[in-house]
């Protein structure tokens, strides 16, 4: 009877012991598991610079919005004063695309909420402005984007305007991995992009205006998000990039040229479920078609009741 107690008790220990190196072997990331919509991706274990999945990530493409991140590293190594107030001018309103701002002409802030609207709110207008601020204006502040892509070894990358609206800054999903690395070392950068609403007092007017971030999952609870992108125009589709803690370990990731107004979003989740499991993010299933109701016999509808039944709007169904 000891006898066969000790061996039940032996086969205990080794199930114990089997299944707790089980749980602390490393998981393994099958890249084929992982279906995203963002035409080019690039994840990269940040702890061991180290590429676990890839999409086009070679092929160069317009980065819209993404372009921020060089502006804010530019006007970051230029160390002109934070606390300097610059204006709104005719020369940052967007000719090119059209596109609005409340940032109106004639207002003035600190060049470091300038910098803050730029990378949160994605501020097209106060990213022009800290350009045209910066010595020799935005002409050199464009070579100097240039010079810093050279110097971190962005060969693929080319930048025409500091805001992004040009399609002509291009770049690849390397790149700009490469790109969040070097914008994680500067803690302004890391803590305006995840900034997730912020209040400004322009001058001269003392109006308050306030701003979101463009990207919603900064303020998700389930996501630890170190640096933040987005990028939106026409040509390059929907783009997000992001330094952010999964698993317990950092990761870049890129995506680019996303279609449909949540697609990089729901990528992001799917490529966190991944890191997170090694598993597909699972599909919700459709819900069942609800069964016809039974229609009322005429006999049994008041006459005024089917007149206006029968100039009701038809329902839309997103």
């Amino acid at each position: 009877m000891n006898r066969r107690l000790t061996l039940v008790f032996l086969v205990l220990v080794a199930l114990a012991a089997f299944g707790q190196a089980a749980a602390q072997a490393p998981l393994v990331l099958d890249p084929a598991k992982l279906r995203l919509a963002s035409l080019n991706a690039v994840i990269i274990d940040a702890s061991a610079n180290r590429p676990i999945y890839a999409k086009g990530a070679n092929d160069v493409t317009p980065i819209a919005s993404l372009t921020k991140l060089m502006t804010a590293i530019v006007t970051l190594d230029a160390g002109l004063p934070l606390d300097e107030a610059i204006a709104i001018d005719v020369d940052d309103l967007d000719f090119l695309k059209g596109t609005t701002s409340r940032l109106r002409m004639g207002v003035e802030l600190p060049r470091r909420e300038m910098l803050r609207l730029a990378l949160m709110s994605s501020e097209n207008r106060a990213a022009s402005s800290l350009a045209r601020n910066y010595p020799g204006g935005t002409a050199s502040f464009v070579v100097a984007m240039n010079a810093k892509a050279a110097s971190l070894g962005m060969a693929h990358t080319s930048f025409s305007d500091p805001t992004g609206l040009s399609a002509r800054n291009v770049s690849t999903a390397n790149d700009l991995a490469t790109l969040v690395a070097a914008a994680a070392q500067y803690p302004q950068i890391r803590e305006f992009s995840t900034t997730g609403s912020h209040y400004v007092e322009v001058q001269p007017t003392g109006q308050v205006l306030g701003f979101n971030n463009t990207n919603n999952l900064v303020k998700n609870g389930q996501w630890d998000i170190q640096v933040s992108k987005t990028g939106y125009i026409r040509e390059a589709g929907k783009c997000l990039v992001m330094l952010a803690t999964i698993a317990s370990k950092p990761f870049v990731i890129v995506l680019l040229d996303s279609a449909g107004r949540y697609t990089r979003l729901g990528d992001a989740q799917r490529v966190r479920h991944w890191l997170e499991t090694g598993e597909p993010l699972p599909v919700l299933a459709a819900k069942p078609a609800a069964k016809p109701r039974k229609a009322k016999s005429a006999s049994n509808t008041a006459p005024t009741a089917r007149v206006a039944a029968s100039h009701r709007p038809a329902v839309r169904r997103g």
